[in-house]
Formats: C-alpha cells, sequence, structure tokens
C-alpha cells in the first residue's frame, strides 16, 4: 500500500476508534438489540411518549452502528481494489481506488462529531451567555465580539438565533449578553465552548495604541425538555425586575419588564427582557435557572465519572480555554487540544468548528493536550 494510502486508513481506523469508543461499542450493540425486540412487541405504542423516545433512541444507535459497519466495508473493498491495481500494475485503478478512501476519511470525520453528540442533552436547544472580565471597555467590546461570533457561527449552521438577555457597555460593546439557539444538536455541539476566552491586541481605546489583554467567559447550557422536572424552592430565589433596554442603551419600552433570579445556594444569575410582559420575562428567566441547575448536575455527572471536577472560576488568567491574537501576530489557539488557527477574522467571523471538534474527541479520549503560552 502506497504511503497516501496507508495515510488515509490511518485516518479512517482513527475516526471509527473515537466512535466506537465514544459509542461504547459492545454495549450498544446490546442495547440496539433490546430497542429492536421492544420495537417489534405491540404493547409499546401503549405509552406514544415513551414509544417516541424508544424509536428516538433506536434511529440515534441504528444509525451510528450502520455508518460505522458501512465505511469499515468500504474501506476495506477500496484496500483491496488497490492492491488489486499494485499487484496487475494498473495505475488507473489504484488512482481510483486511493480517491476513494480519501473520499471515506472525509465521511469518516464528518460522522465522527455526529457520532460524539451523544450526551443526555446534545440534541437540545441551548442558551449562550456572553460576560465581560474586569477591564472596563476593553473587555466589553470583546465580549460583544464574542456575541458576534457566535451569532455568526449558529447562523452559518442553520440554527435560530434569539437575544434574549442584553446589557450594553458603558461607552461600546456589552457587560453580557445570552443568545437562544435553537437547532438539532445545538448544545451538543455549543457546549464545550464554557470558560474564558482571552483577547490580546492594539487597543482601539488607548490612544497610546498599547497592547492590551482582555477576557470575557462564555456560559452554555441547554434548554431542558419538559418531561425534565427540576424542583426549585421559591424560598431559594430573589427575584428582581426591572427596566428593559436594548442594544446601545435604547429603552425596549418604560415598565420594569426585565427579570432577573437568583438561586441563592448557588449563586446562579438568570436574566430575560426579551419579551413585554413581565410574566412571560419571568417564566423565560425561570426555564433558564432550571436549566442551568440541569447543566450544573450534567457536569457533575460527567466530572465524577472522568474523575474530575472543576468549578466555574473567575474570568481572569490561567483559567482561558482559547486565545486570540491579533497583535503582534495573529493566531488563535485552544489551549486544550492544541488546534490552532492564523487567520483570527475568519474565527471571530463564525468559522469555530474545527476547534468545537477537537474539544468533543477530547472529552471522549480524555487526553490532556499541552500547549506553551500564545502571548
Amino acid at each position: 500500500m502506497r504511503a497516501e494510502g496507508q495515510a488515509q486508513i490511518d485516518r479512517i481506523e482513527a475516526a471509527l476508534a473515537l466512535v466506537r469508543k465514544s459509542l461504547d461499542w459492545d454495549r450498544a450493540l446490546r442495547r440496539l438489540d433490546e430497542l429492536n425486540a421492544r420495537v417489534e412487541d405491540p404493547t409499546l405504542w401503549d405509552d406514544p411518549k415513551e414509544a417516541e423516545n424508544v424509536m428516538r433512541e433506536r434511529r440515534r444507535l441504528e444509525s451510528a452502528v450502520g455508518t460505522v459497519n458501512e465505511i469499515t466495508q468500504e474501506m476495506s473493498d477500496a484496500v483491496e481494489f488497490v492492491e488489486l491495481g499494485e499487484a496487475e500494475g494498473d495505475d488507473d485503478t489504484v488512482t481510483e481506488g486511493l480517491e476513494t478512501l480519501e473520499r471515506l476519511a472525509e465521511r469518516a470525520d464528518a460522522d465522527k462529531v455526529q457520532a460524539l453528540l451523544s450526551g443526555e442533552a446534545d440534541s437540545y436547544d441551548t442558551y449562550l451567555e456572553v460576560h465581560a472580565g474586569a477591564g472596563g471597555t476593553e473587555s466589553q467590546d470583546w465580549a460583544e465580539m464574542l456575541q458576534r461570533m457566535y451569532s455568526r457561527w449558529a447562523e452559518q449552521r442553520g440554527f435560530k438565533v434569539e437575544l434574549v438577555d442584553y446589557h450594553a457597555g458603558d461607552q461600546a460593546g456589552i457587560k453580557s449578553a445570552t443568545l437562544l439557539i435553537k437547532g438539532e444538536n445545538a448544545y451538543g455541539y455549543a457546549k464545550t465552548e464554557s470558560g474564558v476566552h482571552r483577547l490580546v491586541r492594539i487597543s482601539p481605546y488607548d490612544s497610546s495604541a498599547r497592547r492590551h489583554t482582555s477576557f470575557s467567559s462564555v456560559w452554555v447550557y441547554p434548554v431542558i425538555d419538559d418531561d425534565i422536572e427540576i424542583e426549585v424552592n421559591e424560598g431559594d430565589l430573589r427575584i428582581d425586575t426591572y427596566r428593559a433596554s436594548g442594544a446601545g442603551g435604547q429603552h425596549v419600552n418604560t415598565t420594569d419588564s426585565a427579570v432577573r433570579i437568583t438561586h441563592l445556594p448557588t449563586g446562579i444569575v438568570v436574566a430575560s427582557q426579551n419579551d413585554r410582559s413581565q410574566h412571560k420575562n419571568r417564566a423565560t428567566a425561570m426555564n433558564m435557572l432550571k436549566a442551568r441547575l440541569y447543566e450544573a448536575e450534567l457536569h457533575r455527572r460527567e466530572a465524577e465519572a472522568s474523575g474530575e471536577y472543576q468549578e466555574k472560576t473567575e474570568i481572569g488568567w490561567g483559567h482561558q480555554i482559547r486565545s486570540y491574537v491579533l497583535q503582534p501576530y495573529q493566531m488563535v489557539k485552544d489551549l486544550r487540544t492544541g488546534v490552532t488557527s492564523t487567520s483570527p477574522g475568519d474565527v471571530l467571523d463564525g468559522k469555530i468548528d474545527d476547534f468545537i471538534a477537537a474539544a468533543l474527541a477530547q472529552r471522549v479520549t480524555g487526553e490532556a493536550v499541552e500547549v506553551e503560552d500564545v502571548d
């Protein structure tokens, strides 16, 4: 086998190995057999909601298992094709087989990311909060750049984006904003973006044109299904109302319709000002709070399973997941996976799928990547 063909084979096998690991392959096969048996049971539809859940899980596993088996078989066929061409000295046959392997490698990489979205809440819509760190206007401008980046990313994926909460900066940018992103696997894709993002650039707000470092945090949590029951004690809540304001500080209305809810035991704060009705904003904020509590439980379970636990940390040095350097050179580097881009303009325009794919894969492999500081 030629070197280029072996490279594609290695790429395909690595992708399939990651998919099998993420599925817990043997358990997935047993579970699929169980689900197929359930589907044959005529009493299944006595409980329509349970039946829908069974059918949804069956479709997901059937698709994932079928894809792995199909790519494995097509790879085997392509390898035989190349070896036959090499044995007979037929360069056209070899070339055709190598092209097939390359197409399979690209497909395996794409299917790998899809298969990694197998978490309990991955298929749900998601909330995404952006908060400016310390640093005044510079950090607030950076927070708005991140809000724009995630809005562009979501729109490029065909997701619907709604602005649920918005607090304008003192002079420019934002203090915070909450996006509601709707679409299949929205939470699954976005969940790895939670953390602190660092920007290094020559500040447009500094008359001396000095280099500044700014921080903003991103927090991602799923929009929970109505079937998921989260108990919240009203006595644990502090509920504040205030006047809603839009981008740039314009008043949306003249009544105190915006609602902020603080969950006292955890310190979680959520807010909604998207609707003119205080009642509707309160309902939205309560749903957001339940979603945050649910996400915290998911995180706790995942952390226990991996033997790690990290509390949400201060927005500052030492807790970044990604650095964006615009001056003196241009580079975006993910500090968890080592993935880099030398086109920060493209990244800030929403092209973050490579970072997301690598972070999703790392959650399965558990492999840490040590990278140098990019400052």
